[in-house]
């Protein structure tokens, strides 16, 4: 017997897709579809706010994905492993709006996999992840950055990627250039302190 092995261990249908900003670097997911390796294309909707975390001033905090990831569990109901993502998000501290598609590449998919079937190899007695989850860090100037949770929990990066601006604007220009929110007083001082982190990301 594999002491790894979570063959019998309880394992959702689906996995989860979660999108994350850096701290202050408020965004809004305004559109998401999945397209798996079947080829099946799945809309996952707008993943709402993201960046809003204000954990203080003491430090750059905005700058770089230091923060990790982890937290809310949203299921990609009815599909297989992801084989590309799109994604158009309103950057609400520049104001911009960005679309892509990302590649999954198929380490990605392998450490997706592993985690709900094989256990932490750290602590072999605890069973494996229930749902294997992504992640998709999203932050101004487009910048783009992709991590797939392996079986001890730990978010592994698999991949970057550059968003293009969308030149229809926020919305889809269905609101006369208006994004979905306005900077907030915490994120405002902490920009006139520090600025924006381009390029950290």
């Amino acid at each position: 017997m594999d002491p790894l092995s979570a063959k019998n261990d309880p394992k959702a249908r689906w996995w989860s897709l979660e999108f994350i900003g850096p701290s202050y670097m408020t965004g809004w997911v305004e559109s998401s579809i999945v397209q798996d390796i079947n080829g099946q294309l799945i809309d996952h909707g707008s993943g709402g706010v993201i960046g809003n975390g204000n954990p203080g001033y003491a430090t750059e905090t905005a700058k770089g994905w230091g923060g990790g990831v982890g937290g809310n569990t949203r299921g990609v109901v009815g599909a297989d492993f992801p084989k590309r993502i799109y994604v158009r998000w309103q950057s609400i501290v520049e104001p911009q709006t960005y679309r892509t598609w990302v590649e999954i590449p198929e380490t990605a998919r392998e450490i997706m996999r592993e985690s709900i079937n094989r256990r932490c190899l750290e602590k072999p007695t605890r069973t494996a992840r229930y749902m294997a989850s992504m992640y998709l860090g999203l932050a101004p100037g487009g910048a783009i950055q992709v991590w797939a949770v392996n079986s001890c929990g730990r978010a592994v990066k698999v991949v970057r990627a550059k968003a293009e601006i969308e030149p229809l604007g926020p919305s889809q220009g269905q609101t006369d250039g208006r994004y979905a929110y306005q900077i907030n007083d915490k994120t405002r001082r902490y920009i006139e302190k520090y600025g924006i982190p381009y390029g950290s990301w």
